[in-house]
């Protein structure tokens, strides 16, 4: 009996299916090649060697950040294909300075601070200050740029010497903060947002009901940014020997000055003294060169980049079982349930500081707050867990970044003692509620809603009907509870009385150094100062060490990372991978208020204490 064969349907599908399987077997084979040759290569390259006399290279491109937002694998990918769309983890470029300043072989810093962004006054004066450090060993920063703003410029002054590129500038202007505001576009929508709040400087939400800034925002904001300016002439006037006056007047006075210097900005900043000299890169390269050693093979001087010096130090940590400090990073929104690195989970931010609590090693905690706020309950979730630390016989130090605000504030009123920075943006203890109804927006559509419910309040919040005035007073109450009970706890904690501590609530923005004056914080100082504070209060001597408490990256992820630091395996990288290309807008004062607006879904009205106040 003859086989029978199969038809031609069934063969074509056949083939089609044989195509795909030999696809995925080829492209699951080159993926396996691809890695296996990484390993070899990052096995077979050779750690960097720190010769004597050793510059090392502070160049620092990305966003400064306290904790990375991205997973480890993007992140290995990125170094491998050198993108410069990456972030810095502040804690890493300290630990840097710090070993360089204690590293016989490293001979000077040569800072890099062009491509410094979205670090804050706070941040950069933590780095500044361990510059300062790194300097006082007796060693050397020379800052190049080939041109700043004011904020890496910041960073720039604490330099021994500043070169600039002959066609770049200093560009300073001061501080302002502007956004945008939604009343007449949302009046066009018909769409109206109900806003609840406490407090004349609560002005988060003014956006949303206003065109323009009201009187108070206008007088606060202009207080804490003038705060935050005069902070920033002080110390880089101390750092260049300059009046602050005088660099105040360069500002004002620019617009004649860069008509007697032909449009030079350069020279302009020369002749103000904001840098020493005007230098090429090839003409810095000979200087830097004449200071330290010749490297030859790369026509330059002897140096080693920042982060195959930290990729260095990481390969040779070895395990440490000693006492710990264990640092909990809350960076970015406070929002409900589990939330990844940069935003702050109500859950997953309380489960890390309850594993600092759970862990007998643990014997202090540093809470780090990077926040403007954002939900209350959350914000309260994790409060309680630093309130638990406490009734664990822990001392737990809060330790404010660049904001600290709203409930950026709630989160660290518990802790022991709160450390702040000169220009920490903090304060703004108030909270509000908004509650967006659609019905006039339906109707032009030609949508109408309409229906009966068993109580007065059966369908209160849903959207698609008009606010009841009596629903929006239980609302009003519900907020002015909130408010009562902010400021209650943040008398409780700093042992005052709740009108003392009204007094410089009800919304109001101060900077680090204006809230210690009104007792908000107990101290001013970086997050080192915060930690060894904690050492201090657990009685630990000098036999401890800092941790990190946060999601760990697993065994795969840990394996990139370790080949993303092999320059082998970034060159094969760069070869055989297409580079991921994104263009997203992506303006945060359009962004964060629109997503704020997103959240305000679900048929109840949402909570917030949550403060706007970035700089530009």
């Amino acid at each position: 009996m003859t086989e029978r064969k199969p038809g031609p349907v069934r063969r074509f599908f056949g083939a089609i299916w044989d195509a795909i399987n030999f696809t995925r077997r080829l492209v699951f084979n080159l993926i396996f090649l691809f890695v296996l040759v990484v390993f070899l290569i990052g096995l077979s390259a050779k750690a960097p060697v720190i010769e004597p006399r050793t510059a090392l290279v502070l160049e620092l491109k990305g966003e400064l950040v306290e904790q990375y937002r991205t997973d480890a694998g993007s992140r290995a990918l990125e170094r491998m294909l050198g993108s410069t769309a990456n972030e810095i983890q502040l804690r890493d470029v300290l630990d840097v300075i710090r070993r360089a300043g204690n590293d016989a072989n490293i001979e000077r810093i040569v800072l890099q601070p062009d491509g410094l962004r979205g670090a804050g006054l706070a941040s950069l004066a933590e780095i500044g200050a361990a510059l300062e450090r790194f300097r006082s060993t007796g060693k050397e920063v020379v800052a190049l740029s080939d041109g700043m703003t004011q904020m890496p410029y910041f960073l720039a002054a604490h330099a021994d010497q500043i070169l600039l590129h002959p066609d770049g500038a200093v560009l300073l202007n001061g501080f302002a903060s502007y956004r945008f505001y939604y009343k007449d576009l949302l009046e066009k929508l018909a769409v109206k947002v109900h806003l609840f709040r406490v407090g004349e400087f609560k002005s988060a939400a003014e956006p949303y009901i206003r065109n323009d800034a009201s009187s108070e925002a206008r007088e606060a904001d202009l207080f804490w940014l003038d705060g935050l300016w005069q902070t920033w002439l002080g110390d880089v006037g101390s750092r260049r020997k300059l009046e602050p006056r005088a660099i105040q007047n360069g500002i004002e006075i620019l617009p004649e000055a860069i008509d007697d210097a032909q449009g030079d900005l350069a020279k302009i900043a020369l002749t103000s003294h904001l840098v020493d000299q005007l230098a090429t890169r090839d003409q810095a390269r000979e200087i830097l060169i004449a200071k330290g050693v010749p490297d030859k093979a790369k026509h330059s001087f002897r140096q080693v980049h920042w982060h195959d010096y930290h990729a260095l130090a990481r390969s040779s940590a070895l395990p440490d079982l000693r006492a710990s400090v264990a640092v909990v990073v809350a960076e970015g929104d406070i929002v409900s349930g589990e939330q990844s690195a940069g935003t702050v989970g109500g859950e997953s931010t309380a489960a890390l500081l309850r594993e600092a609590r759970e862990d007998d090693n643990v014997k202090a905690v540093v809470l780090r707050v990077n926040s403007p706020g954002g939900e209350v309950f959350p914000s309260e979730q994790i409060r309680r867990e630093v309130e638990l630390i406490k009734q664990a016989g822990k001392p737990v130090i809060a330790s404010m970044g660049d904001v600290a605000a709203s409930g950026g504030y709630w989160i660290s009123m518990d802790a022991d003692e709160i450390f702040a920075q000169p220009a920490t943006i903090t304060g703004s203890i108030g909270i509000y509620g908004l509650f967006v109804t659609i019905p006039e927006t339906l109707e032009k559509i030609g949508v109408h809603t309409d229906g009966v419910g068993t109580t007065p309040l059966a369908g209160a919040f849903d959207m698609r009907l008009p606010l009841d005035p009596s629903v929006a007073k239980v609302i009003q109450s519900v907020i002015n509870k909130g408010y009562r009970d902010f400021i209650g706890r943040v008398a409780a904690a700093r042992g005052k009385q709740a009108a003392e501590i009204d007094q410089v609530a009800r919304g109001r923005v101060w900077t680090g150094r204006q809230a210690l004056e009104r007792g908000l914080v107990d101290k001013l100082g970086g997050l080192d100062a915060a930690i060894a504070a904690a050492a201090e209060r657990a009685k630990l001597g000098a036999d401890w060490q800092t941790r990190y408490i946060e999601k760990t990256p697993g065994a795969f992820e840990q394996f990139l990372l370790g080949m993303s630091d092999s320059a082998g395996a970034r060159a094969l990288a760069k070869i055989e991978l297409l580079r991921p290309e994104a263009a997203l807008l992506d303006d945060p004062d359009l962004q964060r208020p629109l997503r704020m607006l997103r959240t305000l879904q679900g048929g109840k009205p949402n909570v917030f204490a949550y403060c706007f106040c970035e700089i530009r």
